[in-house]
């Protein structure tokens, strides 16, 4: 399957999320309730549903997107270049809108487009679609894949590809960057600081340049994965 896929028609994508509120103490009762009801399966022994707010991110019913970030790869004479563009900003809807956006004008002009992200399959692409509901936004056509046949929808994942079948099989994008010894984009941040950085430091460009490594990080694997040269070349758009 690999030798299949051309990866000038892959889309490459990462996002970051936070909680919905900075802290705890700002949720409203009656979301905080709800929030207590899901979380009492994660929570460890004499932990309370404050104790492990800061987590409400990973859940799109509980958390929102503060960055998507995009790649694709070109070539420009002869030589393979990388483009990443990043979108960003406190309106969610906003977001999402620009981020839609730039789907649908990707995949016009690609047949046999692709999206790609680590575990997207179970994390970015659902999360998308479901805060794209919540915000009241239609949804793309290639997030729309409700009833679709497998081999309908135009996901990769790097995660599941590297799991040859074997589900209980779990490996992080830094573990397999290194592996495979590609530069890490863990180098700064990681996705458990981000909430951190997002409410009390207010650097959402740190955020965005963690968004971006990680996108390349995860054009670079699938790149291993198929045996071919690392880009060298990369854009980033403003």
């Amino acid at each position: 399957m690999l030798s299949r896929i051309n990866i000038a028609d892959v889309l490459f994508l990462d996002i970051e999320t936070v909680p919905q509120y900075p802290s705890s103490a700002d949720v409203p009762p009656a979301v905080m309730r709800l929030w207590d009801k899901k979380s009492q399966y994660i929570r460890n022994e004499g932990e309370t549903a404050e104790d492990i707010y800061e987590r409400a991110g990973i859940w799109a019913e509980f958390g929102r997107i503060i960055c998507i970030s995009m790649g694709f790869m070109f070539f420009r004479d002869n030589e393979r270049c990388f483009r990443v563009k990043s979108f960003y900003n406190n309106d969610e809807k906003v977001l999402l809108e620009e981020a839609s956006e730039q789907l649908q004008q990707f995949f016009a002009k690609k047949l046999n487009g692709r999206l790609c992200a680590h575990n997207g399959k179970e994390f970015d692409f659902p999360y998308m679609a479901r805060r794209m509901l919540i915000n009241g936004l239609k949804l793309p056509k290639m997030l729309d894949v409700a009833g679709a046949k497998p081999w309908e929808v135009p996901f990769l994942d790097t995660l599941e590809l590297w799991k040859f079948g074997d589900y209980k099989h779990y490996a992080s994008l830094e573990l397999l960057t290194h592996i495979f010894n590609i530069p890490t984009p863990k180098d700064d941040i990681d996705g458990g600081v981000v909430a951190e950085v997002y409410y009390k430091e207010s650097d959402v460009q740190r955020i965005v340049r963690y968004c971006e490594k990680d996108v390349l990080a995860i054009a670079q694997l699938l790149l291993r994965f198929k045996g071919e040269d690392l880009i060298t070349c990369v854009e980033v758009a403003t």
